[in-house]
């Protein structure tokens, strides 16, 4: 791997003093250094902000930026929002990789490197990570998810790829979209399991279970699911602990924004491709899901 390959990196966060540091070791540990880290604090109302500061004096590559608290964690785009506002540092540089990471993580010294390698040596690789383990009780727990899925956590995309989506879509569902359509025009999106990446607050338990299905279910309606597929991820979440917590919550989030007319994504030929595989799925057929 030649060091002159480039990345940049952005971490939208918001009230992140517990683990922020460690997201931020892990990125100064690195064996290929970003040409430009951009932290957005995201309104927060505890040190997240002085500790991001404290880093940017430190480093000079690394920027803190700050927006104002709108008072509530805004699940409907707001975590791209702020990444679009670190973004803007960054449009400008010669970058061959852009990555949006979460300030919960911790990675191997090696991680980017071994990123990149990836994506060198398959020119068709237009999205990735490693695979989440979440840290329980002191213990890691492996996150299960479709080879094809790469987590919201940890997305790094090629250049070409980025260029090509136009971006992300600033609203719920953002992190399934990206990779169905970049599946849509042709490229691999896939996560590496011997890239370890741990995070520190299991995905959703910021907001809670609860809270975090409605989300779900919301994005659910919004990308455009299939009725049919989601009938069936509603009843398979049904049967998985805490019982029907999550289901009702699937439900009540995709019915609220049917009956509310929220705005779906426009891209008739992407809900289109999304729903044909979903179906494949259903119906053991060939699909992105494999």
């Amino acid at each position: 791997m030649e060091n002159s390959t480039k990345y940049v990196l952005i971490t939208p966060v918001r009230d992140e003093e517990r683990f922020i540091e460690k997201t931020i070791q892990s990125v100064i540990s690195q064996t290929i250094l970003p040409l430009a880290y951009i932290i957005v604090d995201d309104g927060s109302s505890d040190k997240t902000g002085e500790i991001i500061d404290s880093y940017a004096a430190k480093y000079p590559w690394i920027t803190a930026l700050h927006r104002q608290d709108r008072g509530f964690r805004n699940s409907a785009g707001g975590e791209v929002q702020a990444f679009y506002f670190g973004f803007e540092q960054v449009k400008h540089l010669q970058w061959d990789y852009i990555v949006k990471l979460d300030g919960d993580l911790s990675f191997d010294a090696d991680y980017f490197e071994r990123c990149m390698q990836y994506f060198a040596n398959d020119p068709k690789l237009g999205l990735a990570s490693g695979v989440i383990y979440n840290l329980e009780n002191g213990e890691l727990h492996l996150e299960k998810t479709p080879h094809f899925h790469v987590r919201g956590a940890a997305k790094m995309y090629s250049k070409k790829l980025w260029d090509e989506l136009g971006g992300m879509y600033a609203i719920n569902g953002w992190d399934t979209l990206d990779e169905v359509k970049a599946n849509m025009l042709g490229y691999t999106t896939q996560n590496f399991p011997d890239l370890k990446i741990v995070q520190y607050r299991t995905t959703g338990m910021e907001v809670g279970i609860w809270q975090n299905a409605i989300k779900n279910g919301t994005g659910s309606y919004i990308a455009g699911y299939h009725p049919l597929y989601l009938a069936s991820k509603i009843i398979k979440r049904s049967l998985r602990r805490p019982f029907f917590i999550e289901s009702a919550g699937l439900c009540y989030g995709y019915f609220k924004a049917f009956f509310t007319h929220k705005e779906r994504v426009n891209d008739a030929k992407l809900v289109h491709y999304l729903r044909k595989q979903q179906m494949n799925r259903l119906f053991l057929r060939p699909t992105i899901w494999k």
